[in-house]
C-alpha cells in the first residue's frame, strides 16, 4: 500500500530532530524498541483503512507519549483523601521535614553508621537510636529491626525457640495480608500454648500453663479489633507479676504503639509505650511507621540482658535497618523531645489532631474551585461532613469527625467513573466511595493548591 511508504524507517526517524530529542531523554535502545512497536501498530491501522498522513504526522507525539508512560513509575506521589490517615496501601505515615532532610543527607554522603568518631573504632548502628528510645520510654535498653512483625519474630525466636510461648486465645490476632500471630510464632520456632477463651482469660490461666518448658509469656495488644460484652483479660501489670514470680520474660506487643497520649486528639485513650514500660513488661515491641509517625521499623525495648540476647541472635543482621531509615528515625524521635511543637512538625499527629470546623472551612473554600473543574465533565461538588479513621489497625472502632468534598453525577456508576478519572491523573487523587458519592476527605490535605494542581490535569 502506498500509504505505508509515508512511514519513516527506524534509522531515519532516530536521526531526525524529534528522534534525537527522545534519545537524549530516554536512551537510544528504549526509543528504538518503542518506535518499532508504534510502527507495527501504524502499519496495522493503515491496512485497516486509517489515514496514513494523520498517523505519520502524529508519530513523534504518540511515541513521546508511549515513552513517557513507560518511564512513569507506579510508585509515585498521590493525594490520600481516603479519610484513613495511616493507610497501609498508601504507605502509612508521611515523614516530617526533619526526617526527610536526614534521610536525604544519609543518601548523599558517607556517614558514621557503625563508626565511633570519638574513639576511631567500630561502633553499633543501633546506638543512634538507643539513647533516644530509652529517654522517651524509660526502658533500660533498646534495639530496632525492619518492622514490628520482625520485632516479634526475633524476640520469640530468641527466648521461645523450641519452647512454649503462652498467649491468650483472644489475642491471637491476624494483621494485614493474612499474617497471623500463630504463623509468626511457628516460624520463630515457638510452641504456641493457647489459654483462656476468645472473650475471657484469667490470671490462673497463665499460672496453670507455666511449666519448665515455658520460654515466655506474651501479651498482644488487639489494636485492630474489639471484643465487647462479657469479657475479661489480665492487665499487663498483673501479668508482669505472674511472669516475675515464674522467672520467665513477659513480651508485650503493642502493635502500633504511641509515645504520646492520643486522648489529646479526641481519640480513645491507649496505653503509651512509657506506661507499658512502667507496668513491668520485660520486653515491649511496637511500630515506627504507624502512630509514631516515622519510617517503617520495629522497636524492641526492655531489660538490658534480654536486649543483648536479641542482638546476639543471627537473625538480627538479617532484620537490621539501613542508614537511610536510621537517619529518618533518629530525626523523628528527636521531635518528641519538644512536645509543645510536635503536632505542628509531625504530619501524622497534625492530621490526627485537625478539627472538623477547620476542615469544613477548607472544604467550603475549595468547593467552587473544584466544581469549576468537574462540572464540564458532568459531576457536581458539594462540601459535607464525613468521618475519618486512624488506619493501620489502630483504634479500628474510633472515628474522627471530618469534612470533605462529595462528588456525584448522573447514573449509578458515577462515583466509580470519577474515581477512575482521579486515579489516572499524573498526581492521582484517591478518595473513597460511600452513600452514592466519591468522598474526598480533606483531613490529610495540607495545602489547597495540591488538590487544585492535581485536578487541573483533567
Amino acid at each position: 500500500m502506498d500509504g505505508l511508504r509515508l512511514l519513516p524507517s527506524v534509522d531515519l526517524f532516530l536521526k531526525s530532530d524529534p528522534g534525537k530529542e527522545l534519545i537524549a531523554r530516554h536512551g537510544r535502545q528504549m526509543v528504538a524498541e518503542a518506535l518499532r512497536t508504534r510502527l507495527d501498530q501504524a502499519r496495522a491501522a493503515i491496512r485497516q483503512g486509517a489515514d496514513p498522513q494523520r498517523i505519520t504526522e502524529a508519530l513523534a507525539a504518540d511515541l513521546a507519549d508511549d515513552l513517557a508512560a513507560g518511564a512513569q513509575s507506579n510508585l509515585r506521589p498521590l493525594l490520600n483523601l481516603t479519610g484513613t490517615v495511616l493507610h497501609t496501601n498508601l504507605g502509612r505515615a508521611i515523614l516530617a521535614e526533619e526526617a526527610i532532610r536526614a534521610a536525604q543527607a544519609a543518601m548523599a554522603s558517607a556517614l558514621a553508621l557503625e563508626f565511633d568518631l570519638g574513639g576511631g573504632a567500630r561502633g553499633q548502628r543501633d546506638d543512634h537510636l538507643r539513647g533516644l528510645l530509652c529517654d522517651l520510654t524509660g526502658a533500660e535498653d533498646a534495639t530496632v529491626v525492619n518492622n514490628n512483625a520482625a520485632a516479634v519474630l526475633i524476640a520469640l525466636n530468641t527466648f521461645a525457640n523450641g519452647r512454649d510461648a503462652v498467649v491468650s486465645r483472644g489475642e491471637l490476632i491476624e494483621i494485614g495480608g493474612a499474617f497471623r500471630m500463630p504463623d509468626i510464632m511457628a516460624r520463630a520456632g515457638a510452641k504456641l500454648v493457647e489459654i483462656g477463651t476468645t472473650n475471657r482469660t484469667h490470671p490462673r490461666d497463665y499460672e496453670n500453663a507455666i511449666t519448665a518448658d515455658t520460654g515466655l509469656l506474651m501479651k498482644v495488644h488487639t489494636s485492630n479489633y474489639r471484643i465487647e460484652g462479657f469479657t475479661a483479660e489480665v492487665p499487663a501489670a498483673d501479668l508482669a507479676k505472674i511472669a516475675a514470680r515464674a522467672a520467665v520474660p513477659l513480651l508485650n506487643d503493642l502493635g502500633s504503639g504511641s509515645l504520646v497520649d492520643l486522648a489529646h486528639f479526641g481519640l480513645r485513650r491507649e496505653p503509651t509505650v512509657a506506661e507499658a514500660v512502667a507496668e513491668g513488661a520485660d520486653l515491649i515491641t511496637f511500630s515506627g511507621d504507624k502512630l509514631l509517625g516515622g519510617p517503617q521499623a520495629g522497636f524492641i525495648i526492655g531489660r538490658r540482658d534480654l536486649i543483648e540476647a536479641i542482638n546476639r541472635n543471627p537473625l538480627k543482621r538479617a532484620l537490621r535497618l539501613d542508614k537511610i531509615r536510621i537517619a529518618a528515625l533518629e530525626a523523628t524521635l528527636r521531635l518528641y523531645r519538644d512536645p509543645d511543637r510536635l503536632t505542628e512538625r509531625l504530619p501524622t499527629l497534625r492530621h490526627l489532631s485537625r478539627k472538623r470546623p477547620e476542615i469544613m472551612e477548607q472544604a467550603q473554600r475549595l468547593t467552587p474551585k473544584v466544581a469549576a473543574l468537574l462540572s464540564p465533565l458532568g459531576f457536581t461538588t458539594r462540601a459535607a461532613d464525613c468521618e475519618s479513621q486512624v488506619g493501620s489497625g489502630a483504634l479500628p472502632t474510633d472515628t474522627l469527625p471530618s469534612a470533605g468534598l462529595h462528588l456525584t453525577g448522573e447514573g449509578g456508576d458515577a462515583p466509580d467513573r470519577i474515581s477512575a478519572r482521579l486515579r489516572a491523573l499524573p498526581c492521582p487523587v484517591v478518595g473513597h466511595i460511600a452513600d452514592g458519592a466519591l468522598i474526598l476527605d480533606l483531613r490529610c490535605l495540607d495545602r489547597d493548591g495540591d488538590l487544585l494542581d492535581a485536578l487541573a490535569a483533567l
